[in-house]
């Protein structure tokens, strides 16, 4: 599985990379700061709600959570279910609010 971190994933996306978010954490993290244009899908729920993911399969997705170890549970369960390009958020939201966003809350 490849790793990303904050800052190249910010410089793809601010040259108008197409990357696919997916945010693992709970429903109430995700309430308290998440990046733009992601989608959640709890870990725990993953599983049962990859195929809604469906069309980002040859897509380049970033999955991330609060410090990247839950992401990195969620990449490999898509590269289990044939995603070609995944990648996890090295660090988490942690990390982006401190290399990428001050302005994002920590917790």
């Amino acid at each position: 599985m490849k790793a990303i971190s904050p800052r190249q994933a910010d410089e793809k996306l601010k040259a108008g990379v197409p990357l696919r978010l997916l945010d693992v954490r709970e429903t109430d993290e995700n309430a308290f700061v998440t990046l733009p244009h992601a989608t959640l899908i709890p870990l725990g729920e993953l599983e049962d709600r990859v195929a809604e993911l469906s069309s980002w399969a040859n897509e380049e997705v970033v999955v991330y959570c609060h410090h990247g170890i839950r992401s990195a549970h969620g990449a490999a369960i898509l590269l289990e279910h044939g995603f070609k390009n995944v990648a996890n958020l090295t660090g988490g939201i942690d990390r982006w609010s401190l290399e990428v966003d001050p302005s994002l809350p920590r917790y």
